[in-house]
């Protein structure tokens, strides 16, 4: 019989109570499964809507996998990505959250470096409003085998209002000796420094605060090297902002 997770399963500790409470456990089971062949590249974009959509991949020997993600639905979206990765195999993760409201969004990684020589970078960034929240939940595991493993994780979060909160809970399970791993959090209001040095150089708040927010965004899909598609996820994940907040 398939149970539903609680809130105080680790993955979903962030999770909406109520959307869990009522959600179908037999769907909430479901993966999608993706596998990259040794020596390939496969590249996806995601728009997350409500409720919860999970992918599991494996990259072959070599091979590279990059997904890249918008979360503005809700009230509960959720996007979870579970990779293992072959010898010198890379793995690329780069999303946002924007809400406002009473939205709760996260994405929710496991990264399993199961042998040598494999790579993996995630950028994540958060902008809330109102009373919403924006979690990233990231997780990387390294073999006994896995030597030469270099992996990274990066959270920011920007919280436009009193109200708004964001949650991220890094975790590295390191088992090889010779790897580097390392992770970075931040979260806070905008810039006001820069916002001033903007204003007196005559950009009106309102301009100068857009501008900041898009800079903050764009760190997400840096790793995009189609400038054509790195601005289209980036006009997208900005068109999700409440004009009246930004």
């Amino acid at each position: 019989m398939a149970t539903l997770p609680t809130t105080r399963d680790e993955d979903w500790r962030y999770a909406d109570p109520d959307w869990l409470a009522a959600a179908d456990p037999v769907a909430l089971g479901q993966w999608r499964e993706l596998a990259v062949p040794a020596g390939e590249t496969l590249r996806e974009t995601l728009t997350v809507g409500e409720g919860a959509e999970r992918i599991r991949v494996h990259v072959g020997r070599d091979a590279r996998f990059e997904i890249f993600a918008i979360n503005a639905a809700g009230p509960y979206a959720r996007a979870e990505v579970e990779v293992t990765l072959g010898e010198g195999a890379h793995f690329e993760f780069g999303g946002v959250t924007l809400g406002g409201g009473e939205k709760r969004q996260e994405f929710v990684t496991r990264v399993l470096h199961a042998h040598p020589n494999a790579t993996s970078n995630q950028v994540v960034r958060a902008v809330q409003w109102g009373r919403a929240v924006g979690n990233f939940l990231g997780r990387i595991e390294v073999a006994r085998d896995a030597q030469k493993t270099d992996a990274a994780q990066n959270f920011r979060a920007i919280l436009l209002e009193k109200g708004a909160s964001a949650n991220t809970k890094p975790e590295l399970e390191i088992f090889a000796d010779d790897v580097k791993c390392a992770h970075g959090a931040a979260i806070g209001a905008l810039d006001q420094a820069a916002a001033f040095y903007m204003a007196a150089r005559g950009i009106p708040p309102e301009a100068a605060r857009k501008l900041l927010i898009r800079a903050f965004v764009a760190d997400a899909f840096s790793a995009i090297d189609d400038a054509g598609l790195r601005g289209d996820m980036l006009e997208q994940a900005l068109a999700a902002l409440d004009e009246e907040v930004v």
